[in-house]
């Protein structure tokens, strides 16, 4: 194993992806040290598993409390947006303020070159292999400054780059993601291998929620019951709360004897629902929206109007679209309009709109 001379803190879960980071850094030849995170809600197993993974690779590790910090910025946030009548994706906001944010802030206490996590996404010069390479020559021996480029997973199932989006160049250089190269099914072989305690559960998306995000909400918003109407004005039922409900949703609207509706209008100043009968109805497609909040990823801002692929929501399909900064918003360099080639259904407020060039992650910001 050669030695690099380099530390990095890895931001251990316990789980699978961030205990074989771990294993890839130290075949690389860094020096770990392992993280865990304590966020005010996990139960004992998560941070045994790690304590166990630490043991088994011979690695360091310690627990940092950013419970404080995560309630005020992922969980308040979450709560907040549902009342503002926005749908947020907290993955996002945990991302870059927490795990890039604060987690960064305690590996730098600590002496270390660089933080890594188990994400599945590809950092690198260029996406071609000898270009890359070639870059990293140059970088390396000459100091000829590139950016750095951020490219979807190997494994595209597992993708992450959604929630990425919120990189500066700075931050890049002090990042790693050792597993974006593998497929997760090759890293569970590997481990079980090594037999390495990892827990086998899967983590969950919202790593906070223990089950469907309206009873988390009702647990912290005020039901506010309203009327529910069909596109015709006719009042045809009961709603709890204008917060519990997102444009395009089925689930939830409860009609005895008809539907099912689809919601395709959250009226807040008259506290109404509005939903249609046919999933494909007209009202839920728009060619077009703003997103505020936008971040590029690369050192200098694109030239507009930038024709690119776009994702409205986590698993959706990249689909082409044209982004463009209009008169009113020239002078605003965090907002930009999007035009798609084809009209997409239930654009939705709060969520993040990701642009990609193929398979390079080029920035994001929040639909408005």
């Amino acid at each position: 194993m050669r030695k690099n001379n380099k530390t990095v803190v890895v931001a251990m879960s316990g789980g699978l992806d961030s205990s074989m980071a771990v294993k890839v850094l130290q075949k690389q030849g860094y020096r770990v040290i392992g993280m865990y995170m304590y966020l005010g809600f996990q139960d004992d197993k998560a941070r045994e598993a790690v304590e166990n993974v630490s043991k088994s690779l011979g690695i360091d590790f310690k627990v940092v409390d950013i419970s404080q910090a995560f309630k005020k910025e992922v969980i308040d946030y979450f709560v907040e947006s549902y009342r503002a009548g926005l749908t947020p994706n907290p993955c996002v906001k945990c991302n870059k303020v927490i795990k890039f944010g604060e987690l960064l802030k305690q590996a730098e206490s600590l002496g270390a070159d660089y933080l890594a996590t188990g994400h599945y996404l590809q950092k690198k010069y260029h996406k071609n292999n000898l270009i890359n390479i070639y870059y990293k020559f140059l970088n390396k021996v000459f100091k000829v400054k590139f950016d750095q480029k951020l490219f979807t997973s190997k494994d595209n199932l597992k993708d992450q780059t959604y929630f990425l989006y919120n990189f500066n160049q700075k931050k890049l250089r002090k990042i790693i993601f050792p597993v974006g190269k593998f497929k997760k099914t090759t890293l569970r072989k590997k481990a079980n291998k090594l037999k390495l305690p990892y827990l086998k559960s899967e983590s969950q998306d919202i790593c906070f929620l223990s089950g469907d995000h309206n009873i988390f909400l009702r647990q912290h918003l005020p039901n506010n019951p309203g009327e529910i109407r069909n596109l015709k004005g006719e009042t045809i039922g009961k709603h709890q709360g204008l917060y519990f409900y997102t444009i395009g949703q089925r689930r939830g609207i409860d009609i005895g004897g008809s539907g099912p509706y689809y919601v395709v209008r959250l009226d807040f100043e008259n506290n109404i629902l509005y939903v249609a009968d046919k999933w494909d109805h007209h009202l839920l497609y728009k060619k077009t929206l703003e997103a505020r909040e936008v971040n590029w990823l690369a050192s200098k801002k694109p030239n507009y109007p930038l024709h690119c692929q776009a994702v409205i929501r986590y698993g959706h399909r990249a689909v082409n679209c044209r982004v463009l900064v209009d008169e009113e918003n020239k002078g605003k360099v965090d907002k930009v309009k999007v035009e798609f080639e084809k009209e997409q259904r239930a654009i939705t407020p709060g969520q993040s709109i990701v642009f990609y060039k193929n398979q390079e992650l080029l920035g994001g910001g929040i639909i408005e």
